[in-house]
């Protein structure tokens, strides 16, 4: 068994190498020819295609525009999943690439570019090459590889469903039911060539609240004659401020309450019947999330009761808190280390970023990590961030996606045929016992 899982480390390194340029054209057709969520009718049918030419048991049509490929290798073993997201943003490219994005969609009744902002493209070609690898060496593997090509990460078109969500309920997590799952994301301001992880909560809850404030319309050099929402708006926005810096313990984790946009009104002297509040609150604990939501009611609600005006508070659900499984993935912490170097993995920090992979893990233990793909040296100033018109990838650093991705099958397969369960306690068995897997430090 050791001599097969040294056979396979090598025979990774060495096809991650000989298709980077596969990998790379990939990418830039990808970049090329962005599609919107629910819309990846493109993407789908090459990722399909490839799957298909490789022997998979391959499935389209899910969640709208999803594929699902099944990799059953020689041997019996668990089996898991390894995903990646399809679709892109409504971001006009600013950059000036050979492969920029000159796409065009509808998007809410409005025309806009589309643009590959925050590395999807990175994602679909980094798995497209590890199912090419694994499918490779189907007759060393000990278990079966799930690949799921998720549509609409970035949150499905208004009035349609969509996403992980989806995809789960038509079925995704089973028919082989996967015990496992793994996902990675390209992130600028991290070095080309690093690795970050994180167990527990690693990337916060997304929910949108829209809140209404409802007075009395009046003119505007009479305001005794109305209930000016405006002025009551600013207090619900201010009031809001409160509950994380004032109402919730810090020490736990930390909460955002954002107000990003203010609509009322539509001339200087009249004081307007209603003001449009829309904003994002940002968690890491589930329940904390459910208090946030009840207080940011009563605030809203009690300010504009108090000025004699009306608040309606509606808060949508988005993304669960994405919380890495802490035995999985100090587990396979040695596998990254070994892919990229000890010094060059590291714990990353919390992201109030949201991520749709947090769906797969309320399911079954995930691990979700980030790939750098920022030329070293680069000031962070400089750094276009993820959903930037500006957002650049450093390709030099998706050969490491790949030899992680793929590393990471080949081991936990190693780790769960040596009969070792992922849990602490199962950890501790596998420290103690003989295993292909470098248990270099797992402190992190």
């Amino acid at each position: 068994m050791a001599h097969t899982h040294q056979m396979l480390h090598a025979f990774i390194d060495h096809q991650s190498e000989q298709l980077s340029e596969q990998l790379i054209s990939w990418r830039r057709d990808l970049h090329r020819h962005p599609e919107l969520s629910n819309r990846e009718f493109r993407t789908s049918s090459l990722v399909a295609h490839h799957l298909a030419s490789l022997g998979l048991e391959v499935k389209t049509g899910v969640a709208h525009t999803g594929v699902v490929g099944i990799l059953e290798g020689a041997h019996p073993g668990p089996v898991i999943a390894l995903r990646a997201d399809m679709d892109a943003l409504p971001v006009t490219e600013a950059l000036d690439l050979p492969f920029a994005s000159s796409a065009t969609a509808t998007y809410e009744g409005r025309e806009v570019g589309v643009m590959h902002a925050c590395g999807h493209d990175c994602h679909t070609a980094i798995l497209m090459t590890v199912a090419q690898i694994l499918a490779g060496c189907r007759h060393l593997l000990h278990g079966t590889v799930k690949f799921i090509f998720q549509p609409a990460e970035e949150g499905p078109p208004r009035g349609e469903e969509g996403g992980a969500e989806l995809m789960i309920r038509e079925g995704v997590l089973e028919s082989p039911s996967p015990e496992a799952i793994f996902g990675l994301h390209v992130f600028a301001g991290m070095d080309s060539g690093t690795i970050g992880y994180r167990c527990g909560p690693a990337m916060a809850s997304s929910d949108t609240l829209r809140v209404t404030i409802v007075g009395r319309q009046t003119h505007g050099g009479m305001p005794w004659q109305g209930v000016d929402p405006i002025v009551v708006a600013s207090q619900v926005v201010l009031g809001l401020q409160t509950i994380p810096s004032r109402q919730l313990n810090v020490t736990h984790e930390p909460a955002i309450i954002t107000l990003g946009s203010i609509q009322g009104g539509v001339r200087d002297n009249i004081i307007p019947e209603q003001v449009e509040l829309l904003g994002t609150i940002r968690t890491f604990d589930e329940t904390m999330r459910a208090d946030i939501a009840r207080r940011v009611v009563r605030t809203a609600e009690k300010i504009a009761e108090s000025a004699g005006a009306r608040a309606i508070v509606r808060i949508e659900r988005g993304y669960s808190v994405t919380v890495n499984h802490t035995a999985l993935t100090m587990a396979m912490v040695p596998t990254l280390e070994r892919v990229a170097g000890p010094e060059r993995v590291f714990v990353s920090p919390k992201l109030t970023g949201a991520e749709d992979f947090s769906k797969f893990q309320e399911r079954i233990p995930g691990m979700f990590f980030f790939l750098g793909i920022t030329p070293p040296g680069t000031p962070r100033e400089e750094t276009a961030p993820n959903h930037s018109a500006q957002f650049q990838v450093d390709e030099s650093a998706l050969p490491l996606g790949v030899r992680a991705m793929a590393h990471l099958a080949v081991d936990y397969f190693s780790a769960r045929n040596n009969q070792v369960p992922i849990t602490e306690s199962g950890l501790r068995e596998m420290d103690s016992m003989p295993s292909p897997i470098n248990q270099r430090a797992r402190s992190g």
